[in-house]
């Protein structure tokens, strides 16, 4: 499989879906089940969960904007008009936030993305604070030298003898 996200609409949801099913080993609707009845299981499923459903509601955004793109255009004359521009726009809008949300998801499944080692390494350790009963490294006061201070009337007078 490519890791290339198709350009087609439906694709990008389908191939993604897909992706999150293989990578989980079950289907999208058993994998909401089980995050839903203990998302702090596993917080990687509940993430792409949490994701996917938003591709999901962007997708359907998408839809009808283009939905509504199109049937303007049957309207319209060989022109243009400010509404359909408008409309455009926000199909371009919708196919922005799509992509976004898909790259998200791709980004979560991918172990070996860009800033993952960082993020595990940051999970774990906050698993772990709640273990450790002391300090990292064993610490003491640190060892000061004894100095003695310049009198006032020499630091008054802008110079340091020594």
């Amino acid at each position: 499989m490519s890791d290339d996200i198709p350009d087609g609409t439906e694709d990008v949801v389908g191939v993604l879906t897909e992706r999150i099913e293989t990578h989980f080993g079950m289907g999208m609707d058993q994998l909401r089940a089980a995050v839903a009845l203990e998302p702090t299981a596993n917080p990687d499923a509940t993430e792409v969960v949490t994701w996917h459903g938003l591709l999901i509601d962007s997708q359907a955004v998408l839809d009808r904007a283009e939905d509504d793109l199109l049937a303007a255009l049957e309207t319209q004359p060989s022109e243009v008009d400010d509404p359909t521009m408008d409309l455009a726009q926000r199909v371009n809008a919708a196919v922005t936030t799509r992509d976004g949300r898909a790259l998200v998801v791709r980004w979560l499944l991918d172990p070996h993305a860009p800033g993952k080692k960082d993020l595990a390494a940051e999970r774990l350790a906050r698993l772990n604070r709640g273990v450790r009963k002391g300090p990292a490294v064993p610490t003491s006061a640190p060892h000061r030298p004894a100095v003695a201070l310049a009198p006032a009337s020499v630091l008054r007078a802008g110079r340091v003898v020594l």
